[in-house]
């Protein structure tokens, strides 16, 4: 899940939010391993000492169905010259080194993969090397491969209409939509992704998936059209659910954990069973994120992507597909890059942010970062503001990311063939300058590899 913050944010929960979520509604639960697991409704509001056991046992709080890893095991050996040392400055002014990167930005798991080696791994808050944590919206970008390949397999024509594959939207909002637009969120259809602001298109989709019943293709029914198809992107976590169904419809019904452990985990050679939260018992796979996997699993689906798809030298995705996927297409302006929250996209609260847009991967510039607004505004992150003038990341020019809220990451890094992964347990969904010292940090990692 990928949202901005905004300040009336900040100002709504402090005056009532934050009593109602943190007065009686955390799951005291500690389990066999000690950890703290807060309740399935709180999971968006969880405090800091509920975020991490909670994190990693998402499937004693959820419906979950699991994805089998295969027979073998893709290695990942540790280099011969692993990364000890590695200081970066975001700011300019300040430099920090791995220690700090970690305890700054609540760093709960760190891989780096550089040449198919493991070149730096870490684990704090509890996590060891057989912890499955939850991705959040870093399940979205799997969701469009999957989708990718079940385009290579001629399953599935991304051009083709949503209503081709869900007859059920014909009259809604969905009609002229197409599957592509879906994946640039680009839909066009009303949607409000604010996770703790009361009566939202959101907070109607959360509640159908903490009923545990089903649902939230009702609730995608009925919402209205703001723009026309193509011209406009939201973020809508919903909207990928409608992804999955139509992957799910396409594929005569199997399941997308059992497309994923088929297509990718068994063939990849996974070294762990992941999980995937359902929408309800034996349902559907919640296809907005929530994924469950061991660390150097995480980096083994961003080798699959750094490799452009291919497994044991079989060609798993159609041949321009992660071009496609992972770089704004010249037809889609709305997704280009610094346009996402330019004022064409959005109606509240425009600014400048560098990244674009693909099928469900965020793009990071091929050149020219521009400018970063209000990385240093206290009004918008408070304590956690950072000194940007002009941003300037080289290292990672054209990598394209995976991102899920609380700060968990995959970046895929094809010119320095170079893999990231980053868990960790922001105290709010999003904060920019955390995001940019991510990037700052792994910018810095790539010129010690070099070495």
């Amino acid at each position: 899940m990928k949202k901005k913050n905004r300040i009336w944010i900040y100002a709504f929960i402090a005056l009532g939010l934050t009593l109602f979520f943190n007065n009686g509604c955390q799951k005291d639960d500690n389990d066999s391993s000690g950890d703290k697991i807060g309740a399935a409704k709180d999971l968006l509001s969880l405090s800091p000492e509920y975020q991490p056991g909670t994190y990693r046992n998402m499937d004693k709080i959820f419906n979950t169905r699991t994805f089998k890893r295969g027979q073998s095991v893709y290695a990942l050996p540790c280099s011969a010259q692993p990364l000890t040392s590695v200081t970066y400055s975001p700011d300019g002014v300040k430099t920090y080194d791995i220690d700090n990167f970690i305890e700054r930005n609540n760093v709960a798991g760190l891989l780096i993969i550089k040449d198919g080696q493991i070149a730096l791994e870490r684990y704090a808050e509890g996590n060891t090397e057989t912890s499955r944590w939850t991705s959040f919206s870093v399940g979205k970008s799997i969701v469009s491969t999957l989708i990718g390949i079940a385009v290579k397999e001629g399953k599935i024509d991304i051009h083709n209409l949503v209503t081709y594959y869900l007859p059920q939207l014909q009259g809604t909002a969905y009609d002229g939509v197409t599957v592509r637009q879906l994946l640039q969120m680009s839909s066009g259809v009303q949607w409000d992704e604010e996770y703790l602001g009361g009566a939202t298109s959101f907070a109607d989709m959360w509640q159908c998936l903490l009923a545990g019943k089903g649902g939230i293709l009702e609730v995608m029914s009925k919402l209205p059209r703001a723009a026309e198809p193509g011209t406009k992107f939201n973020y809508n976590t919903g909207e990928t659910f409608v992804e999955g169904q139509v992957l799910k419809t396409a594929l005569g019904g199997e399941s997308l954990s059992s497309y994923l452990s088929r297509k990718i985990w068994a063939n990849m050679g996974m070294e762990s069973d992941g999980y995937w939260l359902l929408d309800s018992k034996d349902g559907s796979e919640f296809a907005g994120g929530n994924l469950s996997m061991t660390l150097r699993d995480y980096g083994r689906f961003g080798m699959f992507m750094l490799n452009n798809g291919v497994v044991n030298g079989t060609s798993m995705l159609p041949a321009n597909w992660i071009t496609e996927a992972t770089v704004p297409a010249d037809d889609s302006p709305q997704c280009g890059y610094g346009k996402l929250y330019a004022p064409d996209n959005c109606s509240g609260y425009p600014y400048s942010y560098p990244p674009g847009y693909g099928y469900n991967w965020w793009a990071l510039p091929t050149q020219n970062w521009g400018t970063w607004e209000h990385l240093n505004d206290p009004l918008w992150w408070g304590a956690d503001t950072l000194n940007v003038v002009i941003p300037d990341l080289p290292n990672l020019s054209g990598s394209f990311v995976a991102q899920g809220v609380f700060g968990q990451f995959i970046v895929v890094n094809q010119k320095e063939n170079l893999v990231a992964v980053v868990w960790s347990t922001w105290k709010d969904t999003w904060i920019d300058p955390k995001e940019y010292e991510v990037y700052s940090f792994l910018n810095a990692a790539a010129t010690y590899l070099k070495k």
